[in-house]
């Protein structure tokens, strides 16, 4: 790779990372902000994180036309404009005059949120220079996301305002836009020149079966991922500590968020030691020990399960990245990754109502069982992706030719 190939991409992983951030951050401002508002509006936590569930919605909905479009046309341009639409969005939330308007500009937030994951990532994959280090890296940084959202969106709050929360938001991701606009190029990423062959071909049974089965983890990974995130503030205040001020429940989430996104750093160095299907079945495990035990236990205890399973949680996202990325045409990954990434929130939806549903009935214990129960589907359905991968890999080994 030559000197000015490896600046841009050094630039466009450094872009795709902040926008990764930036991502996870918006989606979850508003699940922190809700609990402030139930005092103020004087109503309840599930009828106001309804409000959300549009948001969760479009968030998995559009990966899907986004994914085409990034397959077809400018990756570059559709990342601009994520970061400048999503400033939009966050605007008007922060001007909304009702509940009404809120819920508009949430949903909007939603719709331009739905291009990262189908775009940014298939763009990081092209420029990365070590896959496992780069793809988590890039793990770790969307999970920071996930972490200081609840901690900064409750300081924001308490010391500026709820809109506040929303309006400083806005004006990172606009100027962020402006900057990746001035400062990246799109000579190394042309449609027509994007590679139509995967690393590891797959015999049509093993890629149907692979499919399915990744269908499943998507679909089961996608509801732990987001009833987990979205109702963390609320399983710290109920479970660890209750009448506690919202900006420490903030912090408390944000540590465990934290401790939990450590594992990403590890498992990109374990991608190169350990082949990723293998270290997917484990880490599958790990996350219904760690979603078992947030079940059943409360105080310090449950800030040890909970960082044990977003740990899981977040290590299954990066490795399942690296999977697909190992048996995907470069020229089909923004449809591909788009479909992953459509089954996976668009549960978000699904976890909003789930959350509302089974609160009101029997509290987090019977959303985290729930949950639980969600993570052992995605385990068994991560064994049947080893089982397919390790046949590939036998095949692919055996059709090279001797040395």
């Amino acid at each position: 790779m030559d000197e000015s190939k490896r600046q841009v991409s050094k630039r466009q992983v450094g872009f795709i990372n902040a926008a990764h951030f930036v991502d996870h951050y918006v989606i979850l401002i508003f699940p922190t902000v809700v609990i402030g508002l139930e005092t103020e509006l004087q109503r309840s936590y599930g009828e106001l994180i309804a409000l959300s569930t549009a948001c969760f919605v479009a968030f998995g909905l559009f990966s899907l036309p986004w994914g085409w479009a990034g397959d077809h046309w400018s990756r570059r341009k559709l990342m601009a404009i994520f970061f400048l639409g999503i400033a939009g969005a966050l605007a008007a939330a922060a001007a909304s005059p009702n509940m009404i308007v809120l819920a508009v500009a949430l949903f909007v937030l939603g719709v331009f949120a739905a291009i990262y994951h189908p775009v940014g990532v298939p763009v990081l994959i092209t420029h990365a220079r070590d896959r496992g280090r780069d793809i988590a890296r890039n793990g770790v940084y969307g999970n920071l996301g996930v972490a200081f959202a609840p901690g900064l969106t409750a300081a924001i709050a308490v010391a500026l305002g709820w809109r506040a929360t929303f309006a400083l938001p806005a004006l990172v991701c606009a100027a962020i836009g402006v900057a990746y606009l001035f400062m990246t190029d799109e000579t190394h990423d042309k449609a027509a020149e994007r590679a139509r062959t995967a690393e590891v071909p797959l015999a049509l049974y093993v890629a149907v079966g692979m499919f399915v089965a990744l269908a499943v983890t998507s679909f089961a990974g996608g509801l732990v991922f987001n009833i987990v995130t979205v109702a963390l503030p609320k399983i710290v205040d109920e479970k660890f500590a209750q009448d506690i001020p919202l900006a420490l429940i903030g912090s408390v989430a944000t540590f465990v968020l934290l401790f939990g996104g450590v594992a990403q750093l590890t498992v990109g160095r374990l991608v190169s030691i350990v082949q990723p299907h293998l270290l997917f079945v484990g880490v599958a495990f790990v996350q219904v020990i760690g979603l078992s035990w947030a079940t059943v236990a409360e105080g310090p205890a449950l800030l040890a399960a909970l960082a044990i399973a977003i740990a899981a949680i977040y290590a299954q996202v990066t490795i399942a990245d690296v999977v697909l990325a190992r048996y995907t045409a470069d020229s089909w990954r923004g449809r591909v990754y788009a479909v992953r990434f459509f089954l996976a929130f668009i549960t978000s939806g699904a976890a909003i109502a789930i959350i509302a549903a089974l609160h009101g009935r029997g509290g987090f214990f019977l959303v985290l069982a729930l949950t639980a129960v969600c993570a052992a589907v995605f385990a068994t359905a991560a064994l049947a992706i080893a089982l397919l991968a390790g046949k590939a890999e036998s095949v692919a080994r055996s059709a090279q030719p001797a040395e």
